[in-house]
């Protein structure tokens, strides 16, 4: 038996405990919590199969009541003695995606993101569309292209056109941008025809990823109109290997900014959502910027009533992300086409000027919230490196 240590300071705490599936050399994914520098093997420690697959769907199915049930045992427990067998060096272990994503829909809810890329793209015209304060604005993903943080990604290639040309050319993408965004992960689904409200967050949202929303802006500029992005969107979403919990961000939970005019019935909340998450981005190593969540006009709880209005339905697995996570501040921008202004105003990264990622690239999202201890509650990393396209996409 052994104590299973936490450093002082720590951002995985008892009042964390994310989940995730990991692997060693000789075992097959199966799910565990981090906790400190360690990962804790939840089929060993709880002796049930639901832990023993890989990937948290049908604990995720479970439903509230159990989570809360098994988030209480699991504190329990790890304030005592552990079993040797079932404690693992973070660093010996690798880690996998950590839910089978149904759908996937990408928001637009930052109002500071909204109006810079507005005024970047319509210069002559007010910077917000007519609906944005109306509605969260939203688009489809591909749920198959989401991958987990140490996923290199592959440089995409579609149709570009630039301003003076005359018609587009195919080839890779030159203007490769990241969003740091927050995702929220559904638990329990919801049938087809019946709306969830606002106040049905807490009970079917099982907890929180980070996201980086890969953006070709090239591409995604020559095709967005009249329906939106795609390829320029599709080829690739990183998540973090831990879903912290929802359970775990209580102390976190603060008022959305004032929202004017005032949102239509289905939308409002009585106590918002909002979360108090500060991110840090970082470009080859060097921090360029600090996006703070709680700048989010829309809140979580508002996008899952506003996806499932029409009658959508929701399944376990369900993957819906915020969108690019910006305050008022330069340095709180949290995609590149704003820190760099479309390219105009080049940052220094490693004492060269950048304005778009370039092959080799590697950009890391971490985040923290406070905890209900007072300290410090980690939403781990999501970490990738920028290959080149492939010979057939030049």
């Amino acid at each position: 038996m052994t104590a299973v240590d936490v450093p002082e300071g720590s951002p995985f705490g008892l009042d964390n405990l994310p989940y995730g599936v990991f692997s060693t050399p000789r075992s097959a994914p199966r799910i565990g919590v981090r906790v400190g520098e360690c990962v804790v093997d939840l089929t060993r420690l709880l002796g049930d199969d639901v832990f023993a697959t890989p990937s948290l769907n049908a604990l995720m199915a479970q439903g509230h009541t159990q989570w809360v049930e098994v988030r209480e045992q699991l504190t329990e427990l790890l304030c005592q003695d552990v079993p040797d067998e079932a404690v693992f060096p973070v660093d010996e272990v690798a880690l996998h995606l950590p839910f089978e994503v149904g759908d996937y829909v990408d928001f637009y809810a930052s109002e500071h993101h909204a109006t810079n890329l507005g005024r970047l793209f319509r210069p002559d015209s007010a910077p917000l569309m007519p609906n944005w304060k109306h509605l969260p604005v939203g688009y489809h993903g591909r749920a198959g292209t989401v991958v987990v943080s140490g996923t290199d990604i592959v440089r995409p290639s579609g149709q570009r056109k630039a301003a003076s040309g005359q018609a587009p050319t195919f080839g890779p993408s030159r203007r490769l941008d990241i969003e740091a965004e927050l995702g929220f992960v559904v638990g329990t689904g919801s049938p087809l025809g019946r709306p969830l409200s606002t106040e049905d967050f807490a009970t079917h949202v099982f907890g929180v990823v980070l996201v980086n929303d890969w953006s070709a802006r090239d591409i995604q500029a020559w095709e967005y109109v009249p329906l939106g992005p795609f390829l320029g969107k599709s080829f690739a979403t990183s998540i973090s290997p831990w879903v912290v919990p929802l359970l775990a961000l209580q102390a976190a939970r603060v008022p959305t900014p004032p929202q004017d005019p005032l949102p239509l019935p289905y939308l409002r909340e009585d106590q918002p959502w909002g979360l108090d998450i500060d991110l840090t981005v970082e470009w080859n190593g060097q921090v360029v910027s600090h996006p703070p969540y709680r700048e989010m006009y829309w809140s979580p709880a508002q996008m899952l009533a506003h996806m499932t209005a029409g009658g959508a339905s929701t399944r376990t697995g369900d993957l819906y992300a915020s969108g690019t996570i910006s305050g008022p501040q330069k340095n709180q921008r949290g995609a590149f086409i704003e820190l760099t202004w479309d390219g105009k105003e080049p940052i220094q990264v490693k004492g060269e000027e950048r304005t778009y990622l370039q092959d080799g690239d590697e950009v890391s999202i971490t985040a923290t919230a406070p905890g209900v201890f007072g300290g410090r509650v980690g939403l781990g990393e999501v970490r990738s490196r920028i290959l080149p396209a492939h010979a057939k996409g030049r």
